[in-house]
């Protein structure tokens, strides 16, 4: 049975809660992982957690499909290709002209986020253009069954994603939408940000005042929630993020960061043969910072990094991501 809900948003919520409830005038279709020894339990815990009858989750999950080729996506990650081959997928030409077209565009929004938030529209503008290429590749697999697939195929991280499958069936509920109808990454991220389901709640903005968070469709939105997500996991105002660094010594391993929750005095590692590239950045030997490498092609490339990198990588935990960010997002800006 195909639904085709043209009502607003009020009735089309009742519409679905109504046919998630009335079993006898709804075919719930057959799902991929029904029988899975975990679906049970998912379920159950699906339903203590956002109080979802057993219905509607049959109703959210009815004709959902396993995707194996994610699985195999999963096990190759972009993060593991070397910094000077990753960091083309992001700081090209062409996305940085997407970025400079975007940023005009949303040049207000950009300012107001900035000013409120305390966080850079640079970083903003990075983000979205590393994460989507500014609107231009949000995801087209049905986000329903990514989460799924992940849910029950992926033991490593199969809690974590039924978790984010849960708040999805939750989320389109609450915004009156089929859970089928959600598009987004093969992880299961959404929108312009590729916000995980359960952060839409939690870090969400409803910036262009519409009343509803709409991180699908809504630029304004992102641009808000990404600032304020940075903002709510500790972005410091008008901090650093990081300087290009030299080191003049023999033994890497020693002073470059294995936590960047724990960061070290500049002076500590200035000792050790740590100095900005550009002689013209002066740093307070008191200032609390990280040292990354990143491998170019030519060798080994080092970075100062300060607190508000490690935000950064709240997002993603990848140090190459956060640079990504960083670069582009200055990039863009200065065009």
């Amino acid at each position: 049975m195909t639904l085709k809900l043209r009502f607003n948003k009020k009735i089309q919520r009742f519409a679905l809660m109504t046919l998630a409830l009335c079993g006898s005038s709804f075919t719930v279709q057959a799902n991929d992982f029904i029988s899975h020894p975990e679906y049970a339990s998912f379920k159950q815990k699906t339903m203590q957690t956002y109080g979802l009858s057993e219905q509607q989750i049959d109703l959210a999950m009815s004709g959902s499909r396993n995707r194996p080729n994610i699985i195999e996506i999963m096990n190759r990650p972009g993060e593991s290709k070397p910094w000077y081959s990753y960091k083309t997928n992001f700081l090209a030409e062409g996305t940085i002209q997407r970025g400079v077209l975007f940023k005009q565009q949303y040049a207000d929004t950009l300012n107001r986020a900035e000013q409120q938030f305390g966080v850079p529209q640079a970083i903003i503008l990075g983000i979205l253009g590393v994460e989507t290429g500014y609107g231009a590749n949000k995801g087209n697999l049905m986000t329903r069954d990514a989460l799924a697939t992940l849910a029950f195929g992926y033991p490593r991280r199969a809690p974590y994603f039924q978790d984010e499958l849960a708040a999805l069936l939750n989320f389109s509920y609450k915004e009156g939408i089929t859970a089928s109808s959600v598009q987004g990454s093969y992880a299961g991220a959404i929108g312009y940000p590729q916000f995980m389901p359960s952060n839409i709640p939690k870090f969400g903005v409803d910036y262009d005042g519409n009343g509803h968070i709409d991180l699908r469709n809504s630029a304004v939105d992102a641009i808000g929630s990404i600032a304020n997500y940075l903002a709510q996991h500790g972005w410091q105002r008008n901090q650093p993020v990081a300087f290009a660094a030299r080191y003049s010594g023999q033994h890497a391993s020693q002073i470059i960061a294995k936590d960047l929750t724990q960061p070290s005095p500049y002076g500590v590692l200035n000792s050790q043969g740590v100095t900005p590239l550009n002689p013209l950045v002066r740093i307070d030997p008191l200032d609390l910072v990280n040292v990354i490498e990143l491998q170019e092609n030519y060798g080994p490339s080092y970075y100062i990094t300060y607190p508000n990198f490690q935000v950064i990588t709240t997002y993603n935990r990848s140090r190459m991501y956060a640079t990504a960010v960083w670069q582009l997002g200055i990039e863009v800006a200065s065009r």
